[in-house]
Parts: structure tokens; sequence; C-alpha cells
């Protein structure tokens, strides 16, 4: 294999973690230099898709492009990323209760100082032990989910409801971690309503 065979097999093994996106930074440990690039870039071999943010032209579309790219666009000067996509958008993300978000929600450190655009609402509330990896991006843990959703109460109670319960029958999370850890009033109320019906179904079926 070639020295450009190599190089190129290293940045497609870094792009196709990432929906066929990668960053300059990405590029250069790669063995792209700042030179070869802007050649890649001006030939198409790559789309430029933001600053600092290319495309592999030919790769196959993939699912949650657009989260990939928040991702890529919230990198530190180590090129990791910060932003993790939380309540509702992690919601969506764990197909929990059929949530449909209007906007994206991710959290990031509180360190984080750029400009956040429109279209999306960020939460500075961040715990590094749950969160998960998906895709090309991170994304908090069903349980983290369900807890911050119900700690903001971002929706209404009978939704928030069928959340915790669908989470629960497909066994995302276990009824005593969510006991152990709910700190709101809001979310111990859902659990007590949800272990009533559990008891009643329980009733009805044995009595």
């Amino acid at each position: 294999m070639t020295d450009i065979q190599e190089r190129e097999q290293r940045l497609y093994e870094i792009a196709e973690g990432q929906g066929g996106y990668f960053t300059a930074k990405q590029a250069l440990k790669a063995g792209y230099s700042y030179r070869l690039q802007h050649y890649h870039a001006e030939r198409g071999n790559w789309l430029r898709v933001d600053r600092g943010i290319f495309r592999l032209r030919n790769y196959p579309s993939s699912d949650h492009e657009e989260l990939i790219r928040w991702s890529l666009w919230s990198h530190n000067r180590k090129d990791e990323p910060q932003v993790v996509f939380s309540h509702q958008t992690a919601l969506a993300l764990h197909g929990i209760g059929d949530v449909m978000p209007a906007k994206v929600h991710f959290s990031v450190p509180q360190t984080f100082r750029k400009p956040i655009p429109g279209g999306c609402v960020v939460h500075r509330v961040l715990n590094h032990e749950e969160v998960e990896r998906n895709d090309g991006f991170l994304v908090t843990s069903p349980l983290r989910t369900l807890l911050d959703v119900a700690d903001e109460q971002e929706l209404d109670p009978d939704h928030l409801k069928r959340c915790f319960a669908d989470a629960l029958k497909r066994g995302l999370v276990r009824m005593e971690d969510l006991r152990t850890r709910a700190q709101t009033e809001v979310a111990q109320k859902i659990l007590d309503a949800i272990q009533a019906n559990i008891l009643q179904s329980h009733e009805l079926q044995h009595g």
C-alpha cells in the first residue's frame, strides 16, 4: 500500500464512524496537511460543510447527520466533542415515549463558550459518567435522560408518565434505579403511579 493509500485509509476509518464527516484536525492527524486539505476541498473530493468540518464527497447518507455535524462543531481545542444530546432529543434517540422535539436539546460543560445558533435548547448540567456513544455523537443514557426531563418538567405529566412506563417496559431502565436516583417530587409521583398500576394489574390477573 502506498503512502497516499495509507493516508486515505486512515481518513476513511475516521470518517466511517462519523457518517462520512471529519474535522480539519482529524484530517491533519490522518496525514493531510492544511495545503492538502485545501486542495481536496477545491477539487471537490471533500465537501466543506462548515468551518473546519468536511465530508467525503461520495460517502453514503446516514441517519442523524445533523447531530453528527453539531457534535463536530462543538469540538474543543483537543478535538473532543463537548455537546451531548440530552432531554427531549435523547428521548427521541432512545425511542422512548414517541417524542418529536421541535428543537435540538443538548448539554454542555459550564466552560462551553461557543455561540449557540437558533433551533437549539442548551442545558448546562452534564455528568460524563452517564453518557453513551452513538454513531458519531454522544447521548445521555436512558436513565439520565428520563431524570433530566422530569427535573425540568419539559413534557406534560401524562406524556412524561408514558415515557417512564415505556422505558421500564422495554428494560431500558429499572424501577429501583429510578427510585434511587429521582430527585424531584414530579418524578416520585410518576413512579408511584406506575407502580400502583403494575400492582393493580398483577392483582387483577391473580385475583
